[in-house]
């Protein structure tokens, strides 16, 4: 593959994950001005946050193994359409009810995306390879936590919360443009999975019964869990607890959007000199640190807005480092049913994701209720990774995934 061709499946992927990112904060700003409209909670508006990652857990659960039996593209189309219909009746919800139903429905939507994006890099893609190019890729879906608070801050100014739904419906349009034009088929007819639901049973049943790959999957979900649970309460904290407005907020929040992505970057560069699984351990450690000396800050006052931005920086930057090596290793093991292992990883994340967005709201949605969901996530991944999988385990993973990279 040319320099070209990588180029332009890094900007058709990208654009695929992004729509992911996009349909979970976009909205951010207007959660508060939600649950005024809608007389309901801030623990109920979040419950919206937390239907989105469910239908993504669920909806990646069933499109993988569909992908890996009928290909890539069939599933995809359809998933990005009913992502627009589900935006489009967000339009015109009457209640928090209805809006977190379709909530769910926009989660099985972008599943579709998440998880084809996803098996067509494992289909071409294996090992240091798979994770060079998922970091690529997370630099172009990068893009969408940092511009998405501001876009739909952006938008608050002219619309209320419903026009960013409208956003939203008018990307997947685009969306469906892109795939129709830009994805050729990855997956031959030739390399398809048949048997129907028996084979699919016995596909998670061997992914499951693995029990490196299970702990990779874990260290991945409890990492993006501290991402979410900082997606989640960071509005509440930053504009009810220290009084910025929707456009500081958005800048807030792009501040730390920037540390995730430049360590993403910076991991392509590391993947040079380093294994992944070295950079795994390595950035864990250094995200559960940060974690608790967020607690700290949190619990104590010290430093104020600025210390708790500075200490978020670190633990997202961790995470930018941690997050394309654990899938890579984790994925290097069942590329004969990439979709439906990429579905299970996919699955995992947003489904922690789902449990870690509320939990903030149940604590009180203030800086510690944050803080300590986000480090416990990055403490706990650390735990995983040295208990579960062991350093042993991981070294086998990483010979396997040069092996398969060399071929």
């Amino acid at each position: 593959m040319s320099a070209r061709q990588r180029l332009r499946l890094v900007l058709v992927l990208g654009s695929l994950i992004a729509i992911g990112p996009l349909t979970i904060d976009m909205y951010l700003p207007a959660l508060p001005a939600i649950a005024l409209d809608l007389h309901t909670t801030s623990a109920a508006v979040q419950l919206t946050l937390t239907g989105t990652l469910a239908g993504l857990a669920l909806g990646q659960l069933l499109i993988g193994p569909l992908s890996d039996a009928v290909g890539r593209r069939l599933p995809l189309l359809a998933g990005i359409a009913l992502h627009i219909l589900a935006s489009v009746l967000c339009v015109l919800a009457p209640n928090i009810a209805v809006i977190g139903v379709l909530r769910v429905l926009q989660g099985l939507g972008v599943a579709a995306a998440s998880v084809v994006a996803m098996a067509v890099v494992r289909d071409l893609f294996s090992g240091a390879a798979f994770a060079r190019l998922f970091s690529r890729l997370m630099l172009v879906m990068g893009a969408a936590p940092i511009l998405a608070p501001t876009l739909g801050s952006g938008l608050l100014r002219w619309s209320d919360w419903r026009g960013v739904f409208a956003a939203l419906a008018v990307f997947g349009v685009l969306l469906v443009t892109v795939a129709v034009f830009g994805l050729a088929e990855t997956l031959p007819p030739d390399r398809r999975r048949h048997g129907g639901v028996a084979t699919i049973l016995r596909d998670y049943r061997a992914l499951l019964r693995d029990r490196t790959f299970v702990g990779l999957v874990l260290v991945a979900g409890l990492a993006m869990a501290a991402l979410f649970a900082y997606v989640s309460g960071s509005s509440f904290v930053f504009q009810q607890r220290y009084g910025l407005d929707e456009q500081q907020f958005g800048l807030a929040f792009g501040a730390g959007a920037v540390g995730l992505i430049g360590a993403t970057q910076w991991n392509v560069r590391l993947l040079r000199r380093y294994s992944p699984q070295r950079i795994l351990v390595t950035a864990l450690g250094v995200g559960a640190a940060a974690g608790l000396v967020l607690v700290t800050f949190a619990a104590t006052g010290f430093g104020g807005l600025a210390a708790i931005l500075a200490s978020l920086w670190v633990v997202l930057a961790a995470a930018g480092l941690a997050l394309p090596n654990a899938p890579a290793l984790a994925l290097s093991r069942h590329g004969e049913a990439a979709g439906t292992a990429a579905a299970l990883l996919g699955a995992v994340q947003f489904g922690v994701g789902a449990v870690a967005a509320p939990l903030v709201g149940v604590l009180g949605t203030g800086s510690m209720a944050m803080a300590a969901v986000v480090a416990g996530g990055m403490l706990a991944a650390m735990a995983v990774l040295l208990t579960v999988v062991g350093p042993a385990r991981l070294t086998d993973v990483e010979a396997s995934a040069v092996a398969v990279a060399a071929h």
